[in-house]
């Protein structure tokens, strides 16, 4: 996946404040804050700090324990998929028939007609109805397994924050960014200490 969704729930913006008076907002907003030039050296207490979060949900290189509920979640609903297929191709083979039928030089009885466009209009019926209860189970579904990771990945932020003494994590996903200083960009960083802590083997999604 590349950087053209969001994961769902994932850190819009997060401030973590060291002291009351650091959490309050400037008086007079200026122009986006960026990194020092001179150094690369640790980001200092009160820095702000990027993430682009679609890089959660890279196969290769995001989150592991992402691509695998997004495995898990594929396998479960692949029934669903092929049936829905199967459907779609039966649709294509009765509107193939049916304008044979209608095309035939030698003469078709109009009933005969009729009863493959019923059965037609019926087959597109229930592939709607279908493809519709699948979408909203499975919205359901990677909604209660997508949650915990959500809360879990927040929770590792708050924590990276805190020890790195980031005061403000941005996520450039959400936000434009006009210019930004690599080294203020912790996405990469973040990825594999999370993944380290949490490897995909741990994940698993509820009955």
């Amino acid at each position: 996946m590349t950087r053209n969704t969001l994961l769902m729930a994932t850190c819009l913006v997060m401030t973590i404040a060291a002291s009351a008076a650091r959490a309050q907002r400037p008086a007079t907003p200026t122009t986006q804050p960026t990194a020092p030039a001179q150094s690369s050296a640790p980001i200092p207490d009160g820095k702000i700090a990027l993430i682009y979060s679609d890089e959660f949900r890279n196969p290769k290189t995001g989150i592991a324990r992402y691509q695998s509920l997004m495995n898990g979640l594929s396998a479960e609903f692949d029934p669903r998929q092929k049936e829905l297929n199967q459907t779609a191709q039966r649709i294509q083979q009765l509107q193939d028939e049916l304008a044979k039928l209608q095309g035939s030089a030698a003469p078709i009885a109009p009933d005969q007609i009729r009863a493959k466009s019923d059965q037609l209009e019926q087959l597109k019926k229930d592939y709607q109805r279908k493809g519709e209860d699948a979408q909203a189970a499975y919205k359901k579904r990677h909604d209660e397994v997508m949650t915990p990771l959500n809360d879990d990945i927040n929770k590792a932020l708050t924590a990276y924050a805190k020890a790195h003494s980031i005061s403000v994590i941005i996520d450039a996903t959400q936000v434009p960014m006009i210019y930004v200083d690599d080294r203020v960009d912790i996405t990469r960083a973040f990825i594999n200490e999370f993944n380290s802590k949490n490897p995909a083997t741990a994940a698993t999604t509820r009955p």
